[in-house]
């Protein structure tokens, strides 16, 4: 990296960092972000450093902080570190982050198997009165619109629809869960379900998918508002360019995404709803 960093006119800060909600194991993090540092290093001409963080909590702390000046966020960390940081600002999302999806999955032992109809959104019955895991606490695709979708579908809470109810942390660890029977049932964010199929990394003989939401908004970048104020002016401006310029497929697929398009709070507003009506933001 020597010989790339040139500090800019007005700044106040010797590096800029960023971090990212623990979706996944830490390994695959760490293998995502440090391509994505490397990357920015290069578009911004400064210093640039990843904070590992290891729970979503933790990132929107570390966010409020200014710990971090950037964050990758899914949708409800995102809506919730808005809040916490004034003038802070959604400002690139993932080609198909506008129609996330989450997907429900349950052990072979069960029986269970997705509706016929691939439009349908409905979880079968007989997922009532089952072990069921969620992931992160804090996760959109995890937690948040899985569960607004069982109370939708049942008019119950989770505690009330199923025997057990437990959070893994993750999505990794989620279908690793289901997958070994220690939950009969899961919620995932289907990107990372479909990445770890595809890598040969899920034993579908033993965990199936049963049921998907409907699309909804997730993740994106977030930045502070007093950006420009601490590295220069235009820099916020500079910072997203770089990130809907990104188009290395391998740094792509690392997310993975196609590419990435601009974002606005505005495209939040559902999930700010939904956190609302579910209890997890005030």
């Amino acid at each position: 990296m020597s010989g790339r960093v040139i500090r800019q006119p007005g700044a106040c800060r010797t590096h800029f960092s960023f971090s990212a909600i623990p979706d996944q194991d830490e390994t695959r993090l760490k293998e995502r972000f440090a391509r994505v540092s490397e990357y920015l290093e290069i578009q911004l001409k400064t210093d640039v450093r990843f904070v590992p963080v290891k729970s979503y909590a933790a990132a929107i702390t570390a966010f409020r902080n200014n710990q971090v000046q950037l964050a990758w966020f899914g949708g409800l960390s995102g809506v919730k570190a808005r809040q916490l940081v004034p003038g802070a600002q959604a400002i690139a999302q993932g080609i198909e982050d506008p129609n996330f999806k989450s997907y429900f999955i349950a052990h072979n032992s069960t029986g269970l198997t997705e509706n016929a109809n691939p439009e349908a959104t409905t979880l079968p019955a007989e997922i009532q009165g089952k072990t069921f895991t969620f992931g992160s606490k804090g996760s959109t695709s995890g937690r948040l619109m899985p569960e607004f979708f069982l109370r939708k579908q049942f008019d119950q809470s989770p505690d009330d629809i199923f025997s057990r109810v437990g959070f893994s942390g993750n999505h990794s660890r989620t279908i690793a869960l289901v997958e070994s029977g220690a939950y009969q049932v899961g919620a995932v964010n289907y990107k990372v379900w479909d990445s770890n199929v595809a890598a040969g990394s899920v034993d579908t003989t033993k965990v199936n998918i049963i049921g998907k939401t409907p699309g909804y908004p997730d993740y994106q970048w977030t930045v502070r508002g007093d950006l420009d104020s601490q590295f220069g002016e235009g820099f916020t401006e500079k910072l997203k360019q770089a990130l809907l310029s990104m188009k290395d497929p391998e740094l792509l697929n690392s997310f993975p995404r196609k590419g990435f398009i601009p974002a606005t709070n505005e495209d939040f507003q559902p999930i700010l709803e939904v956190g609302k009506q579910v209890g997890l933001i005030d």
